[in-house]
């Protein structure tokens, strides 16, 4: 169902300059930033919030970082940006264990304390209505310094932008981001849904 076709990679000079810090992260251009180059100030915009919060800054690393975009995704159902979290998540390292036992963190050894009080703040963060308890702080606080929780809440809010656009413009996945996911989600139940 997709709502408005994206346009050809470097169809705005200014945003293809900016985007190629998605050949890193990803290894393409996603459809969503084609999509936004219509109206390049807002795909530029994108891309230097986006530049911003995912930079390492500290000790929240890129790694969790894409994590914390998945776990964001699943709690609103944003299946486009599933795909590119866990692509992205390892492209920066995220083993397979790790990769298969997000769906588990809270149990699983492979995560640390620290890493189940940020994946817990930004399930309760992405969720609608707000989920956020005086407690979901506190453990924050118990293993993360004041500007680590800001680029936490930063990335859930980063991608509650990207699951809002990306869900309403049905945007279509992109080739390695739909094989990468079919392999390493779908045992989880992951499909592509509407992003065809």
């Amino acid at each position: 169902m997709l709502l408005v076709t994206p346009l050809e990679k470097g169809s705005s000079p200014a945003v293809a300059e900016l985007a190629a810090f998605f050949d890193e992260t990803l290894g393409f251009t996603p459809n969503s930033v084609l999509t936004m180059q219509r109206r390049p100030e807002i795909a530029e915009a994108f891309i230097n919030l986006n530049k911003a919060v995912m930079m390492n800054a500290g000790r929240v690393t890129a790694e969790q970082k894409r994590f914390i975009g998945m776990l964001t995704s699943l709690a609103t159902g944003c299946r486009y940006c599933q795909a590119h979290t866990a692509l992205a998540a390892q492209r920066y390292g995220a083993s397979q264990a790790r990769l298969d036992a997000i769906w588990d963190y809270q149990s699983s050894q492979l995560f640390s304390d620290a890493e189940r009080a940020a994946f817990n703040f930004a399930i309760a963060a992405a969720s609608v209505p707000n989920a956020v308890t005086q407690e979901l702080g506190d453990a924050l606080h118990v293993h993360w310094s004041d500007e680590e929780i800001v680029e936490i809440l930063g990335v859930v809010a980063l991608f509650g932008f990207l699951n809002r656009w990306n869900d309403s413009m049905g945007t279509s996945l992109e080739s390695a981001a739909d094989a990468f996911a079919s392999q390493t989600l779908a045992s989880h139940g992951w499909d592509k849904g509407k992003h065809e």
